[in-house]
């Protein structure tokens, strides 16, 4: 692997991708379109900066772990492709350059939600790995800010749909790193790290706690139609969409296999973009 890649993939191109993703989904819906390009290039870049450089440093905090398992093993830094200090450099400058970029060319709620996000996700939810498996619901805080960074640079405020997108990602996430974790269980086991399927009853644990976030994305979704954000074609999509969801962890609880946990993550891959999609094309504007 070339330098040059290596860097890249430190920054996780894939989360990085779905968070500017998120982010522009909530500048549209906040906007009611897009107001000027200018600004959504601001907002987009500032984000990318901060959320690139989280990942750096989360990766940089864990690159002893990374070391002991078999999907993290070649990253950059347990690799040896990437020195720890330049990472640290590298992690710091893109988080701090990022904040300061939003607050000079955006606005201070969009540097602020970014800057949360960001001690979020590096100074408390990648230690708490070590320590508990609540660490999955204090990470899915910053891996839900994205749209209301999104929905702040373009109003200039935090409004009520950009709470509702963020209640919405903050409980998909659940379902859907659980079916991580545990296809995943023995590695995370073998790093040392807590996720509910490595603790005592974790497996039995994880089923429920999938199943208990499906049921409440359920009628989270549907909020958007009923507070009159969006229209009766999204809310019977969302719910379709959600039912499909919760009957992936049903199938899950009866085979408890990787298989079926690989459906529920499958699942979660296509509700979230079909979501989004559905928002932005019924939104009332």
């Amino acid at each position: 692997m070339s330098a040059i890649a290596s860097y890249i993939e430190l920054t996780k191109p894939k989360i990085a991708l779905m968070v500017l993703v998120t982010t522009l989904i909530g500048y549209f819906l906040g906007a009611g379109g897009i107001d000027s390009y200018l600004n959504l290039f601001f907002v987009m870049l500032g984000t990318a900066l901060v959320g690139g450089g989280a990942s750096v440093l989360n990766q940089y905090l864990e690159r002893d772990t990374d070391a002991l398992m078999e999907r993290t093993r070649n990253r950059p830094l347990p690799s040896g492709a990437v020195a720890p200090q330049v990472a640290l450099y590298m992690g710091t400058a893109m988080c701090v350059g990022g904040v300061f970029q939003l607050l000079w060319c955006v606005n201070i709620f969009a540097a602020f939600l970014a800057l949360l996000s960001s001690f979020l996700y590096v100074l408390v939810y990648t230690p708490m790995k070590r320590f508990t498996w609540l660490n999955t619901s204090v990470g899915a805080i910053p891996g839900a800010i994205p749209p209301m960074i999104g929905w702040a640079g373009a109003t200039n405020d935090i409004g009520a749909g950009a709470w509702l997108l963020f209640l919405i990602l903050y409980l998909w996430q659940h379902p859907h790193f659980f079916a991580i974790a545990w296809m995943w269980r023995s590695d995370y086991k073998r790093g040392g790290l807590k996720m509910l399927p490595t603790v005592e009853n974790g497996e039995a644990r994880t089923i429920r706690q999938g199943i208990f976030f499906s049921v409440l994305l359920i009628p989270a979704s549907l909020l958007p139609t009923l507070v009159d954000l969006s229209g009766w074609i999204y809310f019977f999509g969302a719910l379709a969409l959600g039912l499909a969801m919760l009957a992936s962890d049903i199938v899950f609880s009866i085979r408890r296999t990787d298989e079926a946990a690989r459906l529920v993550l499958r699942t979660s891959l296509v509700y979230l973009p079909v979501l989004l999609l559905l928002f932005i094309a019924d939104a009332r504007m």
